[in-house]
């Protein structure tokens, strides 16, 4: 006989709230927080995937309630945002203590068990970034090929 899997559902989590609010907020500067992501983010080589590690413990402990697909997808995809903007030199530094993925996680997270989120908010935010993706990935390509058909009279043959 198969066991239901019982889903508790609870609105607060103290943990990671305080985990979101240390990473992205715990330092006051005037009408700003900043919080250790973006300091941990500063270290050669650890520094981001120490933050990815905190922002993913967060979206498991989300799934371990089972909030939505989408709602997980979209935290990931915040996630993602943050690490590959925030691996780029010098930009990615700054970007990483204004972008506070792992506070709007939690947002998401809150909304999504009290039932307050829109499923199609978050596919809807998810088919941009494909899209997004897709004109990433096709732009250069499409690119070569007018570069090719521009120079192909001046191309030697063999």
């Amino acid at each position: 006989m198969r066991r239901r899997k019982t889903v508790r559902i609870i609105k607060e989590d103290p943990l990671l709230e305080w985990l979101a609010w240390l990473m992205d907020e715990s330092i006051p500067i005037g009408p700003w927080s900043i919080g250790l992501d973006g300091f941990i983010g500063l270290i050669p080589g650890v520094g981001d995937m120490a933050g990815a590690a905190v922002s993913a413990f967060i979206i498991l402990r989300a799934m371990q309630y089972g909030i939505s697909r989408g709602a997980v997808i979209r935290m990931v995809a915040n996630v993602g945002i943050d690490s590959l903007l925030g691996s780029v030199p010098l930009v990615g530094d700054i970007f990483d203590f204004a972008y506070k993925s792992n506070v709007r996680n939690v947002q998401i997270y809150r909304e999504a068990l009290s039932g307050e989120r829109h499923p199609l908010k978050d596919w809807t935010f998810i088919v941009f970034i494909l899209v997004l993706l897709l004109v990433i990935v096709a732009l250069p390509i499409l690119g070569l090929i007018y570069l090719a058909r521009l120079l192909g009279p001046y191309l030697p043959t063999f």
